[in-house]
Formats: structure tokens, C-alpha cells, sequence
């Protein structure tokens, strides 16, 4: 893989998911699942349909807690004509934005054979913003494809691993050792087929 963006820090702000739990899930994405990625088997716990060219899908190991989730699967598709650069462009600077707020944001962008990866980092503070309660660390990877049904578009694959109070400094001493782990897996991935619901 190229490296083409290195910078490092941490973002001390991070977007929690809210999930309605009690409602039926929609298969926007018409992905059959469970999906399998490493050693474990993630099933749909959230959607959503935003606009009317975007899906969102987010996926968990079958019993875990989604308000503090160790690892969740996310698939998201855009119909678009824009290339996936275009879409890495716009989340990079997203991420610079949140630089401009704290100056320790870290992200990492590859590319592969016009497919791009991003690898970055974000925390929550507790509220006195005197020590970090959560860290979430995301490896997004990016790809143009045709659905089944002949939509053309940007899909993302990604997997967030999370970390909370006192196992965050074990946290950062595991990701040193093993921070290449999570990104060869995911681009060696068969990323399932998507169909766009009507």
C-alpha cells in the first residue's frame, strides 16, 4: 500500500451511536448475514437511511452492550458520481476540522489500486475534561462499486474497536504491537455484495 496522508494526534471528540433497540432493524443493504470478519460473527443492530442517496448499517457480535461495544462492523453506501477520492478528500477534512478544536487529532490515510483505507483515532473526555473515558479507534476502507441493482456509488467497510477507563493505556500498548493487524485484514476482506433496497 502508499502511503499518502500521515498525521498524528488524537481527536478528543468523538460522535457516540445511538441505537433504538427494541425496534425491528432494516436491511437497507440487503446484506445476508451474519457477517464474519476475524474470528467472530456480527449481526445487524442499527440502520438508517439519511438521505436519499445514503445507507447506514452497523453490525455487533450477537450479546454485546452497543452503548459500550468492544468492536462493531459499519458499512455505509452513497449513490454517487463523485470518486472515492473525492469522499476520502471531504472526511480528511472533516478530521482537520476537529484538528482546528484540538490540536492532537491522528489519522492515516492509504492507498491501494483505487481503493483508499483511513486509519484514525477518537476520544470522549469525561465531563470535567480531566481524563479520557472512551477511545475509539476506526479503520475505514473505501471502494467505487455497482450494487446489484445497477446503482453506482462509494461503499465503506469499517471496523471501530473501542476502549474505556482503566483498560485505555493497555489499549494504546496492544495497538503499537498490532496496529497493522486489523488494516491487512480489512484489505484482504471480501466485502459482501450490496443491493439497495427499493
Amino acid at each position: 500500500m502508499k502511503k499518502i496522508v500521515t498525521q498524528l494526534a488524537f481527536i478528543i471528540s468523538l460522535t457516540l451511536y445511538s441505537f433504538t433497540c427494541f425496534l425491528p432493524v432494516k436491511d437497507y443493504l440487503n446484506i445476508t448475514g451474519p457477517i464474519k470478519f476475524g474470528n467472530n460473527e456480527y449481526l445487524l443492530s442499527w440502520s438508517s437511511h439519511p438521505a436519499a442517496n445514503f445507507y447506514k448499517q452497523e453490525y455487533l457480535i450477537k450479546g454485546d452492550n452497543p452503548d459500550k461495544f468492544q468492536q462493531m462492523l459499519m458499512i455505509d453506501f452513497v449513490i454517487t458520481a463523485n470518486k472515492v477520492k473525492d469522499v476520502i478528500t471531504a472526511k480528511v477534512t472533516e478530521l482537520e476540522e476537529l484538528k482546528k478544536k484540538n490540536p492532537a487529532v491522528q489519522y492515516e490515510v492509504f492507498e491501494n489500486n483505487e481503493e483508499f483505507m483511513l486509519d484514525f483515532l477518537v476520544t470522549q473526555n469525561s465531563a470535567d475534561g480531566k481524563k479520557v473515558e472512551i477511545v475509539e479507534r476506526n479503520v475505514y476502507r473505501y471502494k467505487y462499486i455497482r450494487e446489484k441493482s445497477g446503482k453506482s456509488g462509494v461503499l465503506m467497510f469499517g471496523v471501530s474497536t473501542r476502549s474505556y477507563g482503566n483498560d485505555i493505556t493497555t489499549f494504546f500498548e496492544k495497538l503499537k504491537g498490532d496496529r497493522f493487524d486489523v488494516i491487512n485484514a480489512l484489505g484482504q476482506f471480501q466485502i459482501p455484495q450490496v443491493a439497495v433496497l427499493e
